[in-house]
């Protein structure tokens, strides 16, 4: 019997039906195409929302929800489960979303017992701990120990990704200390990841994808060799080649756990069509 209520947004780019399962409840961030305003993954799926960007001639926008939306979420949440509530967000260096979430916990004080985490993540390297939470709270574990496992995910998960461009990046205000990588990448596949703060950094600078993906692998084997592993992968557009890297890691490592997920609206935004984006996490031996 649960314990804990799971709380995250909808850059954590979790399969609807596998959010359902683990009961993991998520509040949209928005999109704004000119002066029309979508809800990420509620009134804008991944697929409407790459086709019409690709047709577009203005650069979307987004935003974050309202301390508000929070607040109520967290309230009617409450009311309903009676449980205290974990909520895992983008990183803050990416958006003010962790902020807004902060500001509904210390609004609501001691009425509703709500710890805020700053994933210092996006996409499915958030959802990949979220998941890993939900399952805890599901298994009977206490808000203690899934902000325990939490922690510990947090300090052992480990995200690269790769873009076609760094033009969303850039344009977006998202690009980091990435920027570093801008006008110099002609035939260069540019491994990018987030730092210790959750800000966009460069991994390595390889030419080409296969070896962008084998120093990917490499670097996981330094990490995690023999460990049972949840692997995640999200991709804006970019199925095949993501099915193709799971099939590569599951057969280099223990892979006990895998996702192939959506890059949503709001991430796929600041990304751009082709991002391939990989998260691992290591898992409890059985």
């Amino acid at each position: 019997m649960s314990q804990v209520t799971i709380v995250t947004d909808s850059t954590a780019d979790i399969p609807e039906e596998l959010a359902r399962k683990l009961n993991i409840h998520v509040v949209p961030l928005k999109v704004h195409f000119g002066e029309e305003t979508f809800e990420d993954g509620v009134d804008l799926t991944p697929a409407s929302f790459y086709e019409k960007l690709g047709k577009s001639t203005l650069m979307p926008t987004t935003s974050q929800p309202t301390p508000a939306q929070f607040e109520d979420m967290y309230q009617a949440l409450y009311e309903a489960e009676k449980k205290p509530i974990v909520s895992i967000h983008l990183s803050s260096k990416l958006s003010g979303t962790y902020q807004s979430a902060y500001i509904a916990q210390q609004t609501l004080g001691n009425e509703v017992p709500v710890d805020v985490v700053d994933s210092r993540r996006a996409s499915y390297a958030i959802g990949i701990i979220v998941v890993e939470a939900a399952k805890a709270a599901q298994a009977g574990a206490s808000k203690e120990d899934v902000m325990e496992k939490v922690q510990d995910m947090l300090r052992n998960t480990t995200v690269f990704f790769m873009v076609d461009t760094l033009e969303y990046l850039q344009k977006n205000g998202r690009i980091g200390k990435a920027s570093a990588l801008v006008g110099s990448l002609l035939k260069i596949k540019p491994i990018l990841s987030l730092n210790e703060e959750g800000e966009v950094f460069p991994f390595e600078k390889v030419r080409g994808s296969k070896k962008a993906l084998q120093k990917i692998v490499d670097e996981f084997t330094n990490q995690y060799n023999g460990m049972p592993l949840h692997v995640g992968i999200s991709h804006a557009q970019a199925e095949e080649e993501a099915v193709q890297i799971m099939q590569k890691l599951k057969d280099t490592f223990d892979v006990q756990e895998e996702v192939i997920t959506d890059i949503g609206p709001v991430i796929g935004t600041h990304v751009g069509p082709g991002t391939v984006s990989i998260a691992v996490t290591p898992l409890p031996r059985s």
